[in-house]
């Protein structure tokens, strides 16, 4: 198989280059790749950074724009849209999850059966974030888990791997990237973590705020628990005679 890594990035300058150097250092030999960054809007120097560096990688780095921000989850989903690969990774683009860990989503990835759906997610089991964010996600992954039943200790960790097929199967909304492991087992498909490595950020801030998150995700879950209560999964079968 060969993987389309993901790359939604606002407002990233000076993250650009380490990143796209790691994941080109910590691909597999043998896995054929390409890296799509979707800028999503970014009023500093990001979209100028990347051009840059596609002109020196034409073969690997494809650049895609958006003219305004149109959030995490729509510039995934376009990175999607234009990967030409058969399984979609998604990394966060201010550096902090590490490229070291791709190797170990594949090696998962491909002991699935052809034509499943899945979704390999990553765990930051040791997060390089502040107590007090530390503590929210915690609570915000175990209200999750009881009603979403997702099997994904951490939900919002970017590293995750899909097939592309699958991807596009899913119910579109924006802040959808926070429930993709439910989204995925609303197809009947297999949730299986990893546990990552978590890094500091390189260069600028974060584009959250706790206020943020809790606002939409709320409202979204509930708005998901809608999606899989509603959810039907047929087994057609063609019938000769």
């Amino acid at each position: 198989m060969n993987v389309s890594f993901v790359v939604p990035a606002k407002n990233e300058q000076g993250n650009i280059r380490p990143l796209v150097s790691e994941i080109i250092q910590h691909t597999p030999k043998g896995v054929g790749f390409e890296i799509i960054y979707v800028d999503d809007g970014s009023s500093d120097g990001t979209l100028s950074e990347i051009r840059e560096l596609a002109g020196e990688l034409p073969v690997r780095l494809r650049v895609v724009q958006h003219e305004k921000s149109m959030g995490q989850s729509t510039a995934i989903m376009t990175g999607v849209r234009y990967a030409r690969n058969e399984w979609i990774m998604t990394l966060d683009a201010d550096g902090q999850n590490d490229p070291a860990d791709i190797p170990r989503f594949i090696d998962v990835a491909a002991q699935q059966p052809v034509g499943a759906d899945f979704c390999v997610a990553g765990y930051r089991k040791n997060r390089k974030d502040t107590a007090w964010k530390r503590f929210q996600s915690r609570i915000a992954n175990r209200v999750r888990q009881r009603l979403l039943h997702d099997e994904t200790p951490d939900t919002g960790c970017g590293l995750k791997l899909i097939p592309r097929r699958t991807f596009l199967s899913l119910p579109y909304f924006d802040h959808m990237h926070r429930f993709l492991p439910a989204l995925v087992k609303r197809l009947e498909g297999r949730v299986l973590v990893v546990e990552v490595n978590h890094r500091d950020r390189h260069c600028g801030i974060s584009n959250y705020t706790m206020l943020s998150r809790l606002g939409v995700g709320i409202v979204d879950l509930f708005g998901v628990i809608w999606l899989l209560r509603r959810a039907k999964c047929p087994h057609p079968q063609e019938v000769t005679d």
